[in-house]
C-alpha cells in the first residue's frame, strides 16, 4: 500500500477537496494517507503556507492546484515504482521501508534537537564563555578551590598567557608585553615581574601561563581575549539571528574567507612566526606582539563571519530534519 502525506491547515477548502478526490482514488491505487498540520510547526508553516494543499508519494510531489487528473498520474507512477522495487528486491530500499515503520527513542530525540538547536548552541555558548568569568569572581571572592578547576578545566583548550588575557578587579582590564608597543599601561612584566617573556622557549612562559593573579592585579579571566571575542561575537550572532526569526541567509564563503579567515590568520600567524627566533626568517617578518585590540578584534570578526556561515546553513538542514519526522510520525499514526 502506498503512503501519501498531505500538507495541509484548517479550514483549508482546496485541502479538502484533494482529500476528496483521494478517496475516490482509494479503490484503484490503494493508499494509507497521513495529514501534516502545517501550523504544528513553524518551519513546516514558513514553507508550505502559499502552497497548500502539497501532496507526498514518494519521491513524487504536488503543489497546489493540484487536479484529480494529476492526483492520478502521481499515485500511478509511485505504485508503478514501488512495485518495481519491490520485484527487484533492492536491499537500500527494504531497510529504508522498514526504517520508516517503527519510530523510534533516537527518532524522538532527534526530532526535538532539531526544533531547539539554536536554543542549544546559545546556552552552549552562554556557558562556555560565561563560566571563564566566574573564575576569577570565585577567586575575589576567595573560593580558590572551585576557580582553579575551572582554569583548570579551560587548561587544555587556550594558552591562558596572563600578557594576552582580560583581568577583572584589578588596576587595568589588560597587562600586554612592552613589546606589544602600547603606552600609558603597565606591562604584564612590570604587574608580575615575570620577565623574559619575548623569548616562545623560555620557562617563564609557563609561569605567565599559570599566573592567576593578585588582588592589586586582579584575576586572569580562564579564555583568552581573542578566544572570548571568538565566543561572544557566536553568541551574539545566535541570539541575533533568533530574533530576527532565523531570516538571515549564509554569508558566501569567500566574504567568510575574507573577513573571518584572513585577519585573524594575518595577526596571528605573523605574530607566531616572528617569534621563533629564527635568523632567515627575521629579514621577512620582524618580531611583533599583537595588541588586546587587534586580538579582539581579529577574533570578533573570526567569530561573527563563522556564525554567520554556518548558522543559516545549519537551520537549513535542521528544518529538513523537522520536515523529515513530522512527515514520518504522521505516516506512522496513520498506519495505526
Amino acid at each position: 500500500m502506498l503512503n501519501v502525506t498531505l500538507y495541509t491547515r484548517k479550514d483549508c477548502k482546496l485541502c479538502d477537496e484533494v482529500k476528496a478526490d483521494l478517496n475516490d482514488l482509494q479503490s484503484q491505487y490503494p493508499h494509507r494517507l497521513a495529514e501534516v498540520d502545517i501550523e504544528s510547526e513553524p518551519v513546516l508553516l514558513a514553507k508550505f503556507a502559499l502552497e497548500i494543499p502539497v501532496v507526498e508519494v514518494g519521491p513524487y510531489s504536488l503543489k497546489s492546484p493540484i487536479t484529480r487528473q494529476k492526483l492520478q498520474m502521481t499515485l500511478g507512477a509511485a505504485s508503478d515504482r514501488k512495485g518495481q522495487l519491490e520485484k527487484l528486491g533492492d536491499p537500500e530500499y527494504k531497510m529504508k521501508i522498514q526504517k520508516g515503520k517503527k519510530v523510534t527513542t533516537g527518532d524522538r530525540v532527534s526530532f526535538w534537537i532539531a526544533r531547539r538547536y539554536l536554543l542549544m548552541l546559545n546556552l552552549f555558548m552562554l556557558f562556555y564563555v560565561g563560566l571563564p568569568f566566574l573564575a576569577p569572581t570565585l577567586m575575589k571572592m576567595g573560593a580558590e578551590l572551585p576557580a582553579r578547576a575551572i582554569y583548570r578545566i579551560y587548561s587544555p583548550l587556550c594558552h591562558q598567557f596572563g600578557f594576552r588575557s582580560f583581568f577583572l578587579f584589578g588596576e587595568q582590564v589588560v597587562y600586554p608585553l612592552a613589546e606589544a608597543g602600547m603606552g600609558g599601561v603597565k606591562t604584564f612584566e612590570q604587574a608580575t615581574g615575570i620577565a623574559n617573556l619575548n623569548d616562545p622557549y623560555s620557562p617563564t612562559r609557563f609561569d605567565a601561563r599559570n599566573y592567576i593573579g593578585t588582588d592589586a592585579v586582579g584575576y586572569k579571566v580562564a579564555l583568552c581575549e581573542r578566544d572570548i571575542a571568538i565566543y561572544l561575537a557566536i553568541l551574539l550572532f545566535g541570539i541575533t539571528f533568533g530574533l530576527s526569526g532565523r531570516r538571515i541567509k549564509s554569508l558566501h564563503w569567500a566574504v567568510w574567507l575574507l573577513i573571518g579567515i584572513a585577519p585573524i590568520g594575518l595577526d596571528g600567524f605573523s605574530q607566531l612566526l616572528s617569534q621563533f627566533n629564527w635568523p632567515w626568517l627575521e629579514s621577512i617578518i620582524p618580531y611583533r606582539e599583537s595588541t588586546p585590540y587587534l586580538r579582539v578584534l581579529t577574533g570578533a570578526l573570526f567569530g561573527l563571519a563563522t556564525a554567520w556561515f554556518a548558522y543559516p546553513n545549519i537551520e537549513e538542514s535542521m528544518n529538513e530534519t523537522v520536515q523529515y519526522y513530522a512527515k514520518k510520525f504522521a505516516v506512522n499514526q496513520a498506519s495505526q
